[in-house]
């Protein structure tokens, strides 16, 4: 790992940067980010390398970087995006294991839960149906589990339990937390750490992990965002710093 020469470049905007890329050759796909990191991230992408990226104001317009209206995306035409691979979702997990499987509905057991949270929601649709990434702002042992409580996102080795009918847009591209990014290209589907944010080790990593990850034996920091993409983000974007209520300094 060769440490980075920018000095000034905050945790947030390395998340910013790792939350963009997930959608780097996506093509001419719907962006779903859940949280203020991954929408700073989509806009990003929108703004430099992935022009052809569709954004939306979170209701039923289609928007451009800037928030400017497009055109309209009818609750049905938005159905049909899910349904056939052509929406890429970044969710949020309250639990996610080696595999990739996502818990947001309650810790503990279902029908006696320790702690209600959001409920299983769309999670088993988006991740059946179309790509899912998944952005932790806080990680911990507590949310990289070796198992999840309740599975509502669905993970690779449940997937292909399930058949090719849960596999054909079955797809989790990264997950991005506040430590680093990690995806799952391993033989059988696991979590591997694919690099960590400048200050950050691997033993970090490690220690906050519930579960033995794959780790290279190089693992590489996240790239450094360019001068122009810097601009981008704090003077454009998101002025007000929304990413950095979101990611601990």
């Amino acid at each position: 790992m060769t440490p980075s020469a920018v000095k000034d470049i905050t945790r947030a905007e390395y998340c910013v940067i790792a939350c963009a890329e997930a959608w780097r050759g996506d093509g001419e796909i719907l962006a779903s980010p859940m949280g203020a990191v991954p929408s700073v991230g989509a806009r990003l992408a929108r703004l430099t390398f992935a022009p052809e990226l569709l954004l939306t104001d979170g209701e039923a317009m289609i928007v451009d970087a800037d928030g400017e209206v497009e055109g309209w995306l009818p609750y049905r035409k938005h159905l049909t995006l899910v349904t056939g691979g052509r929406r890429h979702v970044m969710m949020g997990a309250s639990q996610i294991d080696r595999f990739g499987n996502q818990n947001i509905s309650c810790v503990g057991d279902w029908e006696q839960p320790t702690r209600q949270l959001l409920g299983v929601r769309g999670a088993p649709v988006n991740t059946l149906n179309n790509p899912v990434s998944y952005w932790i702002p806080r990680h911990s042992a507590r949310v990289f589990v070796e198992r999840v409580d309740m599975v509502c996102g669905v993970g690779h080795d449940r997937a292909e339990a399930a058949g090719p009918s849960a596999t054909r847009f079955h797809r989790i591209p990264q997950v991005v937390s506040d430590l680093g990014v990690f995806d799952f290209a391993t033989p059988d589907r696991s979590m591997r750490l694919a690099s960590v944010h400048p200050g950050v080790t691997v033993d970090q990593v490690r220690e906050a992990t519930g579960f033995a990850l794959t780790v290279p034996a190089d693992v590489p920091y996240t790239r450094d965002p360019s001068p122009a993409e810097l601009a981008l983000i704090r003077e454009v974007i998101d002025p007000s710093g929304t990413r950095n209520r979101e990611v601990r300094a």
